[in-house]
């Protein structure tokens, strides 16, 4: 389907209208972008509706200023809907998803004159589950009632900070509709291990059995989904949804168009979905509540039922895992080299290339034949209570009971299922057909200790999410847009191509920025003593850095460890009071609005920060004219994933460091000067106290990656 004239004009007319409607001028680069989107999404088919082109997607990187949500929106809306396709939106963030739809949607239908509509899309888990609810307050009334166990899921032994008057005003607020039941929406921040407490997830929800199905926050929350032209998600619910074979939370990826934006995170963040991990001890721990439940449950059901015979499997099951993970934890105990950290407490321990040694296998494969079994039982009394709830049929269990019981027998089930994962990763035979086409998974343990307790955990992770991505998302997807301000790495889009597996087909482009870096900043190298690697560099940071900042009203100095960031703000604090804050003081929330709240009234402020200050903060003006780097931000030697992609890359003859520990650290490094100009009238000015910028064959090539800010290096 080439773009029909119909629709360049009403894409080019909703870009004048918003111009006027906002009062801006237009941008080269948005412009590009508008135009390279449209054309690729036109590029699809030739026939309305089937994709008749080779999977492929358009990678965009658009540096801050370009306006880039305008650019995507204007462009693939008018598209999509010409396709009959779903546009699903994808953050990385909450905060970029609730900006989406409470202001740039709003924003784009107001000052043009596109008809469209959108909902947002989040997982069960952020909303509230009135039948948890309920239960909870049942709960607190009865005291220590039999007839309520929900909450043997929690953990033994901790204090409940959940009041009954908290959860009271939190069925009264949702009553009265003043409360629409998503956790984001709720006035204050509400502490993990009470919100467990009230939500549920698809493995405990009864669906259109459950009493409260008609008035559920998130059903209700899902109810446009199917009809709506626009569907604002993040990377998790993504994941999650093809995760489970797509369609079933969003849109089937078929019949939708993604935009990604923020997307240099979708690698990892797919790793970390499709990761696994059993903490041994804890899951043992976790056994015991499930036969602490058993026991309980035991007498709701009569004896010789179905129920009854599979409570008694599920008990002989669990006994049989408990066993086997003790000796798996002995094993891991005695044989594996740990080395303490003094300052952890804890030890981890990678498998080169994977491999296990004989007897951890062995007791893995045993493992994973045990938990499959519990899994199985499981499965079958889920099913069971689920029975109960088909009014049409005679069951053994009665509905009070299924209802009950259902949530507490599915959240085991799943937590079971969890821990499968782990085990089938850790049978998988690493030396099938791709052996060295692909990385053999990352797999290693970790030993902790605390007073008066320690745990083994044993992890596994696919170490490129470049097949996952392709076979669940790229060669499905009608189509895929990717776009942020960092994509390439050194110039090129190879480190992505490679982590995310985009297709050959692929569009890459990268849009010109509007910012006139040479005239707005400068890129500081000031001469240093030390190196980072030598011993004296933290105090030669503690003697330089007052003069670095001096003159100056805002400064954001940013560390690569947390360490350090405390050890110089302790040392330089107590001689200037009430200027430096660190990103751990408080909130980030709280962290920006003291450091606004200073530069308001006239004082200086200094923000100290690590990996999440350097890309996620957004100071535009006054409130940030000076960012320094301390240290090149090499990412840490000790990541098993990352160590298992260099053993896998130095075995094919590369070179680890050249290709992928320094374009890494080119990415992390033009995300932490990119805090700085927000707008086109920003200015300032960059301290790189780091030489190996200039010391090093690779330093050339991080500061020639930088925006191409005027330089200032003293030799």
């Amino acid at each position: 389907m080439a773009l029909s004239d119909e629709i360049k004009q009403e894409i080019q007319q909703s870009y004048r209208e918003v111009l006027a409607g906002k009062d801006v001028r237009a941008r080269y680069g948005q412009r590009l972008m508008i135009a390279e989107i449209a054309r690729y999404m036109g590029d699809i088919t030739e026939n309305d509706g089937q994709r008749t082109s080779p999977p492929a997607a358009c990678v965009v990187e658009a540096g801050t200023g370009t306006g880039k949500t305008l650019a995507y929106l204007i462009a693939a809306i008018p598209v999509a809907r010409a396709l009959g396709k779903t546009l699903v939106i994808s953050t990385a963030t909450v905060a970029l998803q609730d900006q989406i739809v409470l202001k740039d949607l709003p924003d784009l239908k107001k000052h043009s004159k596109m008809n469209f509509s959108w909902t947002l899309a989040k997982g069960r888990g952020r909303y509230l589950c009135m039948s948890r609810l309920e239960s909870r307050l049942h709960d607190e009334g009865n005291g220590d009632s039999d007839t309520m166990p929900l909450f043997l899921l929690d953990s033994p032994g901790t204090e409940e900070p959940g009041t009954r008057a908290f959860f009271e005003e939190m069925l009264a607020s949702y009553g009265s509709r003043k409360w629409d039941g998503d956790r984001d929406h709720w006035p204050e921040q509400i502490p993990d291990d009470v919100w467990r407490q009230v939500t549920t997830d698809h493995r405990q929800c009864t669906n259109r059995h459950c009493s409260y199905f008609d008035s559920c926050a998130f059903f209700d929350a899902r109810k446009d989904l199917d009809e709506v032209d626009i569907v604002v998600a993040n990377h998790d619910l993504v994941l999650a949804d093809l995760a489970l074979g797509g369609g079933a939370i969003l849109p089937e990826p078929e019949n939708a168009l993604f935009i990604f934006d923020e997307a240099h995170h979708l690698p990892d963040k797919a790793l970390n979905h499709f990761a696994a991990s059993v903490p041994l001890n804890s899951t043992r721990q976790w056994l015991k509540q499930l036969s602490q439940a058993l026991a309980k449950m035991q007498p709701y059901l009569a004896a010789g039922t179905q129920g009854a015979k599979t409570i008694d499997r599920i008990s002989g099951a669990s006994r049989d895992v408990d066993l086997v993970l003790s000796r798996v934890y002995e094993e891991a105990e005695h044989n594996t080299g740990w080395e303490f950290n003094d300052e952890r407490r804890s030890a981890q321990w990678r498998y080169p290339e994977g491999e296990l040694p004989e007897a951890l296998a062995e007791l893995a494969s045993e493992s994973r034949i045990a938990t499959a079994n519990l899994v199985r039982h499981l499965g079958a009394l889920a099913d069971e209570l689920q029975g109960a709830f088909d009014e049409r049929k005679q069951h053994e269990i009665d509905r009070d009971t299924a209802e009950a019981w259902y949530p507490v027998i599915g959240a085991f089930h799943s937590r079971s299922e969890d821990q499968l994962r782990l085990w089938t990763a850790w049978t998988e035979q690493v030396d099938g057909p791709n052996k060295g086409k692909s990385p053999p998974p990352a797999r290693w343990s970790v030993r902790q200790r605390w007073d008066h307790a320690e745990d083994i955990a044993l992890f596994s992770s696919p170490v490129l999410a470049d097949n996952l991505l392709y076979s669940r998302l790229w060669s499905r997807a009608y189509g895929a847009v990717l776009t942020s301000a960092t994509l390439t790495a050194l110039g090129t889009f190879d480190r992505l191509q490679s982590r995310a597996g985009l297709p050959a087909a692929s569009r890459l482009l990268v849009v010109p920025s509007s910012f006139r870096y040479g005239e707005m900043a400068t890129v500081e190298v000031p001469a240093m003593a030390c190196m980072p690697s030598d011993d004296g560099f933290a105090d030669e940071l503690i003697k330089r850095l007052p003069g670095v900042w001096a003159g100056e009203t805002a400064t954001l100095v940013l560390f690569t460890s947390r360490r350090q960031m405390h050890q110089v703000r302790d040392a330089l604090a107590p001689d200037h009071p009430d200027l430096i804050i660190t990103q751990d003081d408080m909130s980030r929330g709280e962290v920006l609005r003291q450091h606004r709240s200073r530069i308001d009234e006239g004082r200086a402020s200094v923000l100290f920060g690590v990996a999440s200050f350097a890309e996620g903060i957004d100071l535009p003006g006054k409130y940030l004219h000076h960012v320094v780097i301390t240290r090149l931000p090499f990412s840490v030697p000790d990541d098993p994933i990352e160590a298992s992609l260099a053993e896998w890359v130095t075995q094919r003859g590369g070179n680890p460091f050249m290709e992928i520990t320094v374009p890494g650290a080119s990415i992390k490094l033009v995300q932490a000067v990119g805090r700085l100009l927000r707008t086109e009238e920003d200015t300032g000015r960059v301290t790189i106290l780091d030489r190996r910028i200039v010391s090093r064959r690779y330093g050339q090539l991080l500061l020639d990656a930088l925006p191409p800010f005027r330089r200032i290096i003293e030799r």
